[in-house]
């Protein structure tokens, strides 16, 4: 988990969303991206298409997914 919030911030530090998304991604298919979808009520296809490389999620499928994770934005 420590690993994965240092990723995170990493990150987040680029200032590029979708790096910020592709990081995202990689930690959720990390933890299991099905059940990550379905703890965050978003479709596995929507978490895997917004947390792709260049992709655009959404804020709700961001905050899900980063809750069920156990991550905070600060």
């Amino acid at each position: 988990d420590d690993d994965a919030a240092f990723f995170l911030n990493d990150a987040m530090a680029s200032g590029d969303p979708a790096v910020v998304a592709a990081a995202l991604g990689v930690i959720a298919r990390a933890h299991g991206a099905s059940r990550l979808s379905k703890a965050a009520g978003v479709s596995r296809a929507a978490l895997y298409n917004g947390l792709k490389p260049g992709g655009n999620p959404t804020l709700a499928t961001v905050m899900g997914v980063m809750k069920e994770l156990g991550l905070k934005l600060t």
